[in-house]
């Protein structure tokens, strides 16, 4: 008997609590025997430590990851999605690849060594997910760089002829799969009395 692959639906951005939920996901499920996993992706990006952490946890586990943008795969989600082993898009999606930015918070000063160290972390988040999509696509870490730089946005078919998708395909997983959602929900701010 062959058991259909698991289908994590993630609709939300690449952040702690979402890929947390992800890992957890899969390591319920694979203690239950299950080695597939399609995981649908539609993601406005996030953060890069936990975009490059699940990239690299979903890599390194023995089982089959299939990923599919069901939407849109932005920023940092291009590295989650490059996960998997087969990689399929809608035909109506897109793909986001930009550069990575430092956030400062109100007027936050910081020395010449503290601006050094922040532009350092950069360079290597960028040479990182360069890296990542490079192995991912055939195409040079420099390529790939350049073209987060230029804020390359690609269709499905041009996603495609990059090497990023392997099939355009509208649907999405046979009936009768388990479906587990991800989602995040920003909390309403609560007003102080």
């Amino acid at each position: 008997m062959t058991t259909k692959p698991v289908v994590i639906r993630f609709f939300a951005p690449v952040i702690d609590v979402t890929v947390n939920t992800l890992m957890n996901a899969i390591d319920q499920k694979m203690k239950q025997g299950i080695k597939d996993f399609t995981i649908l992706i539609s993601s406005p990006g996030g953060s890069v430590i936990h975009g490059l952490s699940a990239y690299n946890y979903l890599k390194g586990l023995p089982a089959t990851i299939t990923t599919h943008n069901f939407g849109s795969v932005d920023s940092i989600g291009i590295v989650l999605y490059c996960a998997g082993s087969k990689r399929l898009s809608v035909p109506q999606a897109r793909f986001l690849l930009h550069g990575v930015n430092a956030q400062f918070t109100g007027n936050q000063r910081l020395e010449e060594k503290q601006l050094e160290e922040r532009l350092k972390g950069l360079r290597i988040d960028i040479e990182n997910i360069a890296k990542v999509v490079a192995a991912n696509t055939g195409k040079s870490a420099e390529e790939v760089a350049d073209a987060m730089l230029e804020r390359t946005t690609l269709n499905p078919n041009e996603a495609q002829s990059w090497g990023l998708v392997h099939e355009i395909k509208s649907e999405l997983f046979e009936a009768g799969s388990e479906v587990i959602s991800i989602q995040f929900q920003q909390q309403p701010q609560k007003s102080e009395h």
